[in-house]
């Protein structure tokens, strides 16, 4: 039996030309929702303040409905799965009137895991031009699949010549030895699989799988921020996922099961109650910070059964706050931690951008700035329109910067002889490569 994900890729995008409008169809899948964007890319013209964007995304159509059949954005329950997607794109499809054949689809289960390679070719002293270019990235991206794990994103950061670092564009110089750094992005290929299989079944075809931290910085970064460093954590109810941007590229990627749903349950556990009650008082009263009237104001909480003779019992508030602090004090120091381990704090910057539904708790960005000792903002999705209002929050921010992907996308580089023929770019050759995968699965 060929061992999974033989390529060691998932689907590649053609790039978006830079001068042509397109009508694009992304799929947001979480642990908690999942969101189907439709939306017109029209070509920017003039300078704007956003990092690597060459169009204007308006949005044309959108369905929006409750996860089902997902656990920290892996597929545990196929069926379900179908079912949530099917409901979100035809909403979306009916909203537009266009219909949906591919999708873009954000990946946020798997581990997400960076590695950085470095490779080195001799150009013999003459003038660097494209041919030594893609040769030295050939030898970068050779690196990639190994250890039977799935490619994401391959990305040059920077080139070197003669040792020199820091170059971006070679091209013209006069060198001997032409360097590049690369920054490979994996995941574990049955889930990744298994989530473009759901897909599948729905008559859909998967365009490209974008690691969800990047798509999160994509949008909600603004071009200082990616210039300068700054680290963007993504609060998701199954996952917190972090991406750490410097010198405008995405330079790490790392991903925690754990999110927003480990708080509710937590809520649910200590005041004996639904989840849905327990996620309906987290979101009107909960917080990470006390106040001083928390002891004195209270809640009202409905008990588990539905015993119309056992009524709802009053809490301080103050008892709602003591049950999540802890938990999202734990997940912003187990991000800290990892950056810390990782090497990638130092490229961090001083500037942390939280998105995501679960990072609106009031007190959150005050509780991350005293663990992280960074600045942090909340960060919503910029330059779109046509979204609703209830869409302009922080948890459609990996939504649309599966819109912004597109435009950024021609800069990742793979080896030739990874595609096998006629997957070099786009879908061609994707039938196949999904049809080898559920040969290997069952």
């Amino acid at each position: 039996m060929s061992r999974p994900f033989d390529s060691g890729l998932t689907p590649r995008l053609k790039p978006l030309p830079p001068k042509r409008t397109a009508v694009l169809s992304i799929l947001d899948i979480g642990t908690n929702k999942v969101v189907c964007l439709i939306a017109k890319l029209r070509p920017l013209e003039g300078a704007d303040l956003l990092p690597g964007r060459t169009h204007q995304a308006q949005i044309l159509g959108i369905g929006h409905q409750r996860a089902r059949g997902v656990k920290a954005g892996a597929v545990v329950d196929m069926d379900l799965a179908e079912l949530s997607i099917r409901q979100a794109v035809d909403a979306a499809e009916r909203m537009a009137g266009v219909r949906v054949d591919s999708v873009i689809v954000n990946l946020s289960c798997g581990r997400i895991a960076s590695t950085h390679y470095s490779a080195t070719v001799q150009v013999a002293g003459h003038q660097v031009a494209d041919g030594d270019i893609h040769r030295v990235l050939d030898v970068g991206a050779s690196h990639s699949g190994r250890d039977r794990r799935a490619v994401i994103h391959s990305l040059p950061i920077e080139h070197t010549l003669d040792g020199v670092r820091g170059i971006r564009d070679p091209r013209g110089m006069l060198g001997r030895i032409l360097g590049v750094d690369m920054h490979v992005v994996t995941t574990e290929g049955t889930p990744a699989r298994n989530l473009m299989l759901a897909i599948e079944r729905c008559h859909l075809g998967v365009e490209a799988m974008v690691a969800t931290p990047y798509a999160a910085g994509l949008s909600a970064l603004v071009d200082d921020e990616s210039e300068l460093g700054a680290t963007v954590i993504d609060m998701g109810a199954g996952t917190t996922s972090v991406a750490v941007f410097s010198n405008r590229h995405f330079v790490h990627a790392d991903a925690l099961a754990v999110g927003g749903a480990h708080v509710t349950m937590d809520v649910a556990r200590g005041l004996s109650t639904r989840l849905s009650e327990a996620e309906r008082l987290k979101v009107l009263y909960g917080a990470t910070i006390a106040s001083p009237s928390d002891d004195r104001e209270t809640i009202a909480v409905p008990p588990v059964s539905d015993d119309d003779r056992e009524g709802p019992h009053q809490v301080p508030r103050s008892k709602l706050v003591r049950i999540i602090r802890p938990r999202i004090e734990e997940i912003l120091e187990l991000v800290r931690d990892r950056l810390k381990a990782s090497g990638a704090w130092a490229e961090a910057g001083r500037r942390v951008v939280l998105t995501g539904g679960a990072c609106q708790l009031t007190g959150i960005p005050d509780l991350a700035r005293k663990i992280l000792d960074r600045q942090v903002r909340v960060g919503r999705p910029l330059g779109v329109t046509g979204l609703p209002e209830a869409a302009k929050g922080p948890a459609f921010s990996v939504s649309v910067g599966l819109l912004v992907y597109p435009q950024v996308a021609g800069v990742e580089h793979f080896e030739p002889q990874s595609f096998g023929r006629g997957l070099a770019t786009g879908t061609d050759g994707y039938m196949s490569r999904v049809g080898r995968w559920l040969k290997d699965s069952f």
